[in-house]
């Protein structure tokens, strides 16, 4: 495998980009080589985001889900059925 260098800004850059992940920065740099930095910190951002909603109960469960998608769908099988 080659070595890289990375100017200082950037190795601190992924070693914050790692810690916010759980990761260490050898294991972020594939992502971060494959897909750019701005994209690898959005979705290290969003996934943490996604996992403090689950923590703080800021989500829906499947069923309710279901159950409003199924209710929607009859309503307007309904209102075609009756047209």
């Amino acid at each position: 495998m080659s070595n890289i260098s990375l100017s200082a800004a950037d190795t601190a850059r992924l070693e914050r980009l790692a810690a916010e992940a759980g990761s260490t920065p050898q294991k972020m740099l594939k992502h971060v080589l494959r897909d750019g930095f701005e994209y690898s910190e959005r979705v290290v951002r969003s996934v943490n985001a996604g996992l403090a909603d689950i923590a703080a109960g800021r989500v829906i469960p499947h069923d309710q889900v279901m159950d409003k998608i199924g209710a929607t769908i009859e309503k307007h099988a309904r209102k075609k059925k009756a047209a």
